[in-house]
């Protein structure tokens, strides 16, 4: 990895900041909302109106009735969702490139008690069908492998590419065919939402999501995490579960206020608007600078390209914070945010363009 958290925080000016939309603040409503609640008194570990209100919106939202588990991290969201969904001599089937394959440290394992984590392949991140087909049914039932339980899919990819409504119910499809469970890793959830334009019900349990982790960190929230349980058989396992990993919080009040500001109103999706619009105003700005490829669409707030050696380094020593050459030479990864403004990705784009002549 080239450029720390912490070289982030340290050396860059924030609108120079587009390795990662975990960089962006919180949103104004949200701090407000969180300071509302900070006078008096109320009930802990979720037993607030708070927390019950947020239960309620995401069961409007989702046009069903839904338990909802408040986590701190989207680490905690994942890892806890395939814990109850996974048992230890279980295996977990996702895409090579997905975050809980790549950056939880080993946390679904550990949360499983060792459920083993099954790497597929498919462009854009996304799970190639057939290979799902054939792995969902690799030695089940033989009591010297893992067991096929549970197919984890990333909306929207680390690349920044959707899930289409009709790849959803297939990797669905095939799930269900094969008796696994499925779990969404949502943590740009309502990026995809917007892009898509359909329904978050569609998204989820019409096409046989089980679990979702309904991300909002990235989007707006501070500490603030939701494991969205379709299947509600799930909740008191998963009740259980939060509190033995330390995510049942006693002042829970502040992690519902987030999400209830974050879903008040439409917040979560104009955020997430927002962020997609700057990254294909900067998609747009760089194709038009010499030497830039561009890789992928940025159907969410992700934009990987191709860039000369020489624009990586000018951009770096103008303060720019991005990733590069983590995936192979040359190819970085922008990342813009509710926070991004228009002038933040112009100045980018000038000084791409600068450094390329």
């Amino acid at each position: 990895m080239s450029i720390t958290h912490a070289t982030e925080t340290a050396t860059t000016p924030t609108a120079r900041i587009f390795s990662s939309d975990n960089a962006a603040g919180t949103s104004p409503e949200i701090v407000e909302a969180m300071a509302a609640v900070s006078t008096g008194p109320a009930l802990p570990y979720g037993a607030d109106d708070g927390t019950a209100t947020v239960r309620r919106a995401l069961g409007e939202i989702f046009e069903r009735d839904v338990d909802v588990v408040l986590v701190s991290t989207g680490t905690a969201a994942n890892a806890l969702s395939l814990a109850a969904l996974t048992p230890p001599w279980g295996s977990v089937l996702c895409h090579r490139e997905s975050h809980i394959n790549n950056d939880e440290c080993g946390a679904p394992e550990f949360y499983t008690a060792g459920a083993k984590l099954v790497p597929l392949g498919g462009a854009d991140a996304k799970i190639d069908p057939d290979e799902l087909r054939t792995a969902a049914r690799h030695k089940a039932g033989d009591v010297h492998s893992v067991e096929p339980s549970v197919v984890s899919v990333t909306q929207a990819t680390e690349t920044g590419a959707v899930h289409t409504l009709d790849e959803i119910r297939t990797l669905g499809s095939i799930a269900r065919e094969a008796g696994l469970r499925l779990h969404m890793d949502g943590a740009r959830f309502a990026g995809a939402v917007t892009a898509l334009g359909c329904t978050p019900a569609e998204l989820t349990w019409r096409a046989g999501v089980d679990l979702l982790s309904f991300g909002a960190t990235k989007n707006g929230t501070m500490t603030a995490e939701a494991i969205v349980v379709f299947d509600r058989s799930l909740t008191p396992e998963l009740a259980f579960r939060a509190k033995r990993a330390g995510q049942l919080t006693s002042k829970m009040r502040f992690q519902a206020a987030q999400l209830d500001a974050y879903l008040r109103d439409g917040l979560w999706l104009r955020n997430a608007a927002h962020a997609g619009a700057m990254a294909a105003r900067l998609q747009e700005g760089l194709k038009a600078v010499s030497g830039v490829e561009m890789l992928g669409a940025a159907d969410a707030n992700i934009v990987f390209c191709r860039l000369p050696q020489r624009i990586t380094e000018g951009l770096l020593a103008e303060g720019f914070a991005f990733y590069h050459d983590r995936w192979e030479p040359g190819v970085v990864r922008f990342v813009t945010s509710f926070a991004t403004t228009e002038q933040d990705v112009d100045h980018l784009v000038r000084a791409a363009a600068r450094h390329a002549a």
